[in-house]
C-alpha cells in the first residue's frame, strides 16, 4: 500500500479506549473476537465516511518505525506482525470493525475507505485514518499516529476518516 508516501500528519497521540456506539454493528472477518470479547482485538468505530460506497480496510502492523506501513508480503516473510481485515460496506448505521490482534502490547492500526473496490490508495479518492486522529496533510503519518495500546480483552479506538480536501491534503470532510 503506497499510502504512506501520500499521506501527512502533525503530532498525534496514543488512540484512547472509548465505548462503542450502541447501535452499531461490527464488521469485518474477525468480527466474532470483539462481538464475544475474544480477545486480544481491536474494535474501530469508523466516523466521518464520505459515502457508503466500496469497501472498509483495517490493517495492524509492528509499532516499529522501520515496519510501519511496509509491504505485508516483506512483514510476513522476515515472520513480523501484519493482519488485514476487510468488510462490505454496510448501507446505513454506526460502522464499527474489529481485528484480532497476535498478543496484548503495542501496534499501529491504518483504517482506509476503499471507495473505488480496486485494493490500491487512490490519492483522490479513498480515505484514510489512524487512532490519533490528527489532521493527516499530505506526506507520511508519523507512527505515533497509529498507535493503539492492546489489553488481553477488546480495545476500542475511534478513527475518523479523513479524504483529499484540496492543496491542504488529507483531513475530516465534516
Amino acid at each position: 500500500m503506497i499510502v504512506s508516501k501520500i499521506l501527512a500528519a502533525p503530532a498525534a497521540t496514543i488512540a484512547v479506549a472509548a465505548a462503542a456506539p450502541a447501535a452499531a454493528q461490527t464488521i469485518g472477518g474477525d468480527h466474532h473476537a470483539c462481538d464475544n470479547s475474544q480477545g486480544p482485538a481491536i474494535r474501530a468505530n469508523i466516523t466521518g465516511l464520505k459515502d457508503r460506497t466500496g469497501r472498509l480496510k483495517l490493517e495492524l502492523y509492528p509499532a516499529t518505525e522501520e515496519d510501519f506501513l511496509r509491504d505485508d508480503h516483506d512483514l510476513r516473510r522476515e515472520g513480523k506482525v501484519f493482519r488485514r481485515v476487510w468488510a462490505s460496506m454496510p448501507d446505513s448505521g454506526p460502522v464499527a470493525m474489529c481485528i484480532k490482534v497476535p498478543a496484548p502490547g503495542t501496534y499501529a492500526l491504518l483504517f482506509t475507505h476503499d471507495r473505488d473496490h480496486r485494493n490500491k490508495f487512490n490519492f483522490w479518492k479513498d480515505g484514510a485514518g489512524f487512532p490519533g486522529n490528527a489532521k493527516l496533510g499530505r506526506s507520511k503519518p508519523e507512527l505515533k499516529q497509529a498507535l493503539v495500546k492492546v489489553g488481553s480483552g477488546v480495545t476500542v479506538v475511534n478513527i475518523r476518516v479523513q479524504y483529499l480536501r484540496g492543496l491542504g491534503g488529507f483531513a475530516p470532510i465534516d
